[in-house]
């Protein structure tokens, strides 16, 4: 197995570098199976995301793209059998995407997987020093840039626990959409992420 020299001194500059080295890696590998690295992050992000968050406009925000090649993404993929689409109930305008079965067997295959298994060779304390590392310049980023930031229910300002929840429920609620959450929801996306102060 191929190891990195350890250095004593780590510059700023290098932690950047390599961070940016492990995005061109992962998206290098990402033209498999027949579709492209936005396609694949695409059905990521769809695979990942809460309901609120299932919308062309948080891809296109999640992605770091403009809505119109969101959109065209977006498009080929449900055209393809990959994505579903949806009214909103509340809002006749706003139109959800959600995964079909053609999609997750895709996702049983993804190329992404190589860079969850290079995660794995880090001890329990070496990743989630990493991650909360990375989530740290992730903000930094996105206040400097004017971005929004993606996270999880629970490392979010709106999640709280529903105390007066009924039996069969799970208990949390997110009070921006005020609605209970299922227990599956807490570990997703939201593009209304406001992380805890």
């Amino acid at each position: 197995m191929l190891q990195m020299p350890a250095k004593r001194n780590v510059s700023k500059r290098t932690v950047a570098e390599l961070v940016a080295q492990l995005g061109r890696m992962t998206y290098g590998e990402s033209f498999a199976n027949g579709l492209t690295p936005a396609q694949w992050t695409a059905l990521r992000y769809f695979s990942r995301a809460n309901r609120f968050s299932r919308t062309m406009s948080a891809f296109a925000e999640f992605h770091a793209t403009t809505r119109g090649t969101a959109s065209q993404t977006i498009k080929s993929l449900a055209q393809s059998g990959y994505l579903t689409r949806k009214r909103s109930k509340t809002d006749g305008r706003s139109v959800h995407f959600n995964l079909t079965h053609k999609s997750k067997k895709m996702l049983s295959d993804d190329p992404f997987e190589a860079l969850v298994g290079a995660a794995g060779t880090l001890s329990e304390s070496e990743y989630r020093t990493v991650a909360r590392s990375l989530e740290r310049m992730l903000c930094k980023l996105a206040q400097q840039e004017g971005k929004r930031l993606f996270g999880m229910c629970t490392n979010c300002n709106y999640f709280q626990k529903d105390d007066s929840s009924q039996k069969g429920e799970s208990g949390y609620i997110c009070t921006l959409m005020d609605e209970p959450l299922e227990e599956a929801e807490i570990e997703q996306l939201c593009v209304s992420f406001q992380p805890v102060q």
